[in-house]
């Protein structure tokens, strides 16, 4: 049964913020460990006029854990493990854990995210596109922000164009399976196809500070 999402002033906000980047934190491990456990199911008619539930695939059961853009209660959940292994440096190379200063509460919000890397240069993108709480964080606090990853780095997140975003989205999927399901391009898909849909997902370059 899929849990229903409650969205309180504030607290829901900042729950949000720590649901938006489940399945691309791990790389699209935990993606596919959360379907093992939490079955979701679809209708299929039978040979009689029974129904039969098979397994969703697996873009559905991403898809279904952000509808509307918003994390449900299982996405929340392993976000906060995925935040963990970013902070440990376990996983340094593919996840890193964002913090950034709730606009609303004034709390540090904590959530894990796979960095892109172009031409030596970090990038972090948002795979659920401009409406995330976490982006409306950063910009709030000016992109002022802390990375860890078996330690802490004091950044400046600098929004990058729509123009120049193509490349660092190419390279995003393919290091983050978990968000391809949320990105209508194809990981191998030519640039060409990268810039339609640039505009609608925010690119922040990472700047050491």
């Amino acid at each position: 049964m899929v849990a229903r999402e409650r969205c309180l002033p504030d607290r829901g906000s900042e729950m949000e913020a720590r649901g938006s980047e489940f399945g691309l934190a791990l790389g699209g491990i935990g993606a596919a460990a959360a379907k093992r456990v939490a079955l979701a199911h679809t209708q299929h008619p039978g040979t009689q006029g029974e129904s039969v539930r098979l397994p969703m695939a697996r873009g559905d059961f991403t898809r279904w854990m952000y509808r509307g853009r918003r994390p449900n209660l299982l996405a929340r959940f392993m976000n906060r493990v995925a935040a963990v292994l970013g902070s440990s440096g376990v996983a340094s190379n593919r996840m890193v854990a964002l913090e950034v200063v709730g606009r609303k509460s004034g709390r540090i919000i904590t959530l894990p995210l796979v960095p892109a890397k172009v031409a030596g240069q970090r990038y972090l993108v948002s795979m659920l596109g401009e409406d995330v709480e976490w982006v409306r964080n950063v910009r709030a606090a000016g992109g002022l922000a802390v990375l860890r990853h078996a330690g802490r780095e004091q950044v400046r997140l600098e929004d990058v164009p729509p123009a120049q975003r193509a490349p660092v989205l190419k390279d995003y999927l393919r290091r983050a399976p978990g968000a391809r399901p949320h990105i209508p391009v194809d990981k191998d898909a030519p640039l060409s196809e990268f810039e339609k849909i640039a505009a609608s997902f925010p690119v922040f370059r990472v700047v050491a500070v």
